[in-house]
């Protein structure tokens, strides 16, 4: 069993807006610290590959936690539906998903969603990995959509 760690936000933007913006990994390198990410595959489409590394120095080259990432969900929300993006994780050290939410709110907002549901890969067990993770990861979930909703709020609709 592993630990999934969900944050949610609602963003003064809509739903559509709200996706492109969220959605686009080449974004997420503003709102994680220190962390830099390449993408493979432009636009973002099923397939795309996610190269996120992360560390204090690595925007000086020096190596940092490699975290590869595949899309294999893209379904932007419609009227009435949300819309729902995974990106699995195919290691070298984290294995798992995360997953980003959008549904249209009251308003003309969104509410954006923001799901990791990670563990270590290697030998130890699953279940023991994620619990260890869980706690950074919600700090970094809850620093990201602040940033996420930060930026929305100075952006022309």
């Amino acid at each position: 069993m592993t630990r999934t760690v969900a944050v949610t936000r609602v963003v003064d933007l809509p739903a559509d807006a709200a996706w492109d913006l969220v959605v686009d990994a080449r974004n997420h390198q503003r709102w994680v610290p220190l962390t830099r990410i390449t993408v493979e595959g432009l636009p973002i489409a099923v397939g795309s590959r996610v190269r996120a590394v992360s560390g204090p120095f690595q925007e000086r080259g020096v190596p940092g936690l490699l975290d590869t990432m595949r899309v294999d969900v893209l379904d932007p929300p419609a009227p009435g539906r949300p819309g729902t993006a995974v990106f699995t994780k195919l290691g070298p050290v984290l294995r798992g998903s995360a997953g980003i939410h959008v549904a249209g709110v009251d308003g003309g907002r969104a509410a954006v969603t923001w799901t990791e549901d990670v563990h270590l890969a290697g030998p130890l067990p699953r279940a023991l990995t994620a619990a260890v993770l869980a706690p950074a990861l919600a700090v970094m979930l809850r620093l990201a959509l602040h940033r996420v909703v930060r930026e929305a709020a100075r952006r022309p609709v």
